[in-house]
């Protein structure tokens, strides 16, 4: 427990002060807007103590949310060098945000133990895995963490937490940001953000980004193209509609490589130590190829200042085609080489995977605010949620043995695409109601309850048999927060979790729903407007998570309890001469009863601060950032593993004037090549080495 405290002090994350701060009238304009988008240029502070959307889908400060909330704004996480989604949270309590080290196919994220799920404007942005291509975090103004369930607002959802991404909308003012970047690995792009109004009532934005890019897997590119046109209409005063499109395509492979455990973490007799980011594929085949359009819809309209109807739609369709190959570490994970090979030559599993993806969702619902006493106001939140969605891929697969330690990239096969395409659908449909109370301006009640139907297909191509499954379920959501003296708000919290699971276990059987329920109490503190600290203890029960078949590494079962446990804590604050601080720090412990949990951190911490000198004409900001992520055990029947502690340090020196803007990022500045994860399955992932960017924008 004596380190559980100490680590406690080591808290860690935070913000930068503005960079280029638009006009107060300019924020005012773009506050109003239809996802209340805060301007890009703000900066994290405000955005922590700002109104958000996830935690309750209404407009509410998140010292009034009986839940821990994050809410990170653009110029916060571009500050702190992110490329992907992925590190746009690095920086937040109780999250491991590279699981796998950098992955250029998906974003993953662990939050309390269990990974979370992905949503755009509060409508889900991943469905399947490996069918769609990375999201951008340049096309996003800020990201939103909520710890813990969140089934009663948004269907089936993550046990652990939810990760929401806002995306950009017109501001209406005439501007733009142009930005050119170079950095590590012959990293090439060309960045535009531009705003423009096209009369009284219709505002318009573009976001794009060009880049050519390598990585630092040999073989692996990093290119991409994204293109994303929004407008907004406003017919009236109260009316507000806005559409969005976009449009991206990638060019990578993958930099995970699933090495084996023997010759990486631990030694293989007689050889060296492979390469930590050693290329096992083929040259010109290997790939990781998308392409991605969305269109969405959001309609706001406020009948009164009181009634306010919401309505929200989205089209998605994907496709990518995911050609790789990796060591077969898993049908003897203690001993995977080929015997009488002296530990050289290892089975080599080759897969060519085409997807296609296409999702239809939507979301809408009324808000009515009402009084039922001198000191009693409600915010009744009612909806229904629909999402479809089907995913067909076609999976073929090769097999063959090679030398580990002298590659013949020549001489390694590539399956041919001839399996049938398999056929995966599901339907959802949700109704959710909510009550906020507010008592006395002091006490905030949140009661919340909803009903889902899932309905799913599966067809075997086999057999040529459709399997069809309905689940549903009710599930439940109370809290209480109250300011019991000034800026001192203690909360408790019960909150549910649903989530249908595609697919089957090792056995056959389709995977049941896995369901879970969480306990939570803390207490937020807001000492001034410039200070939020939050600090919450957790307590979460799953069941039915899917984990490694101990008699089939390949293959999954469903584990039956599963309990996570722990506390966070996270800090913001503005101190004086222009210094802003972030302190984060997350412990989380997992028990289990059936299967191999894996790769989960006990302790995680973090720290991000910036000073800002202002010059004559110009202004000099410094940042500087750790992240200390704790060893990691992963075990079976087999064997333990655990993968050591490690500790990243990023850095910032951005010099602004006039409309110009030099900034140079470096991530892992130390460079230190630590194992991400080696799971007892028998394979370990690398983090990224050293990054730099050098960045020149201008401000229109």
């Amino acid at each position: 427990m004596k380190s559980v405290i100490l680590g406690g002090v080591a808290l860690a994350t935070l913000v930068g002060a503005p960079a280029w701060a638009a006009a107060p009238d300019e924020r005012d304009r773009a506050t109003s807007a239809v996802a209340e988008e805060p301007d890009q240029h703000e900066i994290l502070v405000e955005g922590h103590r700002d109104k958000m959307f996830t935690g309750t889908k209404t407009d509410t400060p998140p010292i009034e949310v009986p839940q821990p909330v994050t809410v990170i704004s653009d110029d916060v996480y571009l500050a702190q060098g992110a490329i992907n989604i992925a590190d746009t949270v690095r920086y937040a309590a109780g999250i491991n945000a590279d699981p796998y080290g950098r992955d250029t196919r998906v974003d993953s994220f662990v939050i309390r133990g269990v990974n979370a799920l992905q949503f755009r404007d509060g409508m889900r942005d991943i469905f399947s895995f490996y069918a769609s291509i990375a999201a951008d975090p340049y096309n996003f103004s800020r990201v939103e963490v909520v710890r813990g369930p969140a089934s009663v607002l948004f269907g089936q959802g993550s046990i652990g937490g939810l990760v929401n991404l806002v995306s950009k909308t017109p501001l209406f003012t005439n501007s733009a940001n142009i930005d050119l970047v170079y950095g590590s690995y012959d990293r090439k792009e060309a960045l535009a953000d531009v705003n423009a109004v096209l009369g009284d009532r219709v505002g318009a934005r573009v976001v794009a980004r060009v880049r050519d890019a390598d990585t630092y897997v040999d073989h692996v590119p990093d290119d991409r193209v994204m293109l994303a046109p929004s407008v907004t209409w406003r017919p009236g005063e109260r009316t507000d509609v806005t559409l969005l499109g976009l449009y991206q395509e990638d060019r990578t492979g993958s930099t995970s490589n699933f090495l084996p455990v023997i010759g990486t973490l631990r030694d293989n007799p007689g050889n060296p130590p492979l390469s930590r980011y050693l290329f096992v594929g083929k040259p010109g085949y290997d790939r990781y190829d998308g392409r991605l359009l969305q269109g969405s819809g959001i309609v706001t309209h406020r009948f009164t200042d009181d009634v306010k109807l919401s309505l929200k739609a989205r089209y998605i369709d994907s496709d990518v085609d995911y050609y790789a190959h990796y060591a077969d570490s898993y049908s003897n994970p203690t001993n995977p080489y080929v015997p009488g090979s002296n530990g050289r030559r290892i089975g080599l599993y080759a897969g060519s995977s085409v997807a296609r993806l296409n999702v239809f969702s939507t979301d809408n619902n009324v808000q009515w605010r009402f009084d039922t006493g001198q000191a009693v106001e409600h915010v009744l939140l009612a909806g229904v949620d629909y999402s479809w969605n089907q995913v067909r891929k076609s999976d073929n697969y090769a097999y063959q043995v090679i030398d580990l330690y002298d590659i013949d990239y020549g001489s390694i096969i590539e399956p041919p695409l001839t399996a049938p395409f398999t056929r995966e659908t599901q339907k959802q449909l949700g109704l959710y109601v909510q009550d906020q109370i507010r008592l006395w301006d002091r006490v905030s009640v949140v009661l919340g309850v909803r009903r889902d139907r899932v309905r799913g297909s599966s067809l075997n191509t086999v057999t040529g048999i459709t399997t069809r499954t309905t689940d549903n379920a009710t599930t439940f959501r109370a809290g209480i927060i109250g300011e019991v003296v000034a800026g001192l708000s203690p909360f408790v919290s019960y909150t549910e979790s649903f989530r249908p699971i595609a697919g089957r276990t090792t056995a056959g059987t389709p995977f049941r729903p896995q369901t879970g329920k969480q306990f939570e109490g803390g207490v937020k503190w807001a000492a001034d407007g410039a200070t939020l600290v939050t600090l919450t203890g957790f307590h979460i029960t799953e069941r039915n998570r899917p984990v490694p078949d101990p008699a089939n590494p390949l293959g999954q079962i469903q584990a039956g309890e599963l309990t996570t446990k722990g506390f966070e804590v996270e800090a913001t604050r503005a101190l004086p001469d222009n210094y802003d601080l972030t302190l984060a720090y997350g412990f989380n412990d997992v028990d289990g009863d059936t299967g191999e949990v894996g790769y989960l951190s006990r302790h995680t911490a973090s720290a991000w601060a910036t000073k800002t000198i202002p010059f004559d004409r110009a202004t000099l900001r410094l940042g500087a950032g750790v992240r200390y992520m704790g060893e990691q055990v992963s075990s079976n029947a087999a064997w333990t593993l655990v993968t050591p502690a490690r500790t990243m340090v990023d850095a910032l020196v951005e010099l602004a004037r006039d409309r110009w803007r030099l900034r140079l990022n470096v991530t892992n500045l130390l460079d230190d090549r630590s194992f991400a994860t080696c799971l007892a399955r028998g394979d370990c992932f690398v983090s990224a080495p050293r990054n730099v960017m050098l960045s020149m924008g201008y401000r229109f």
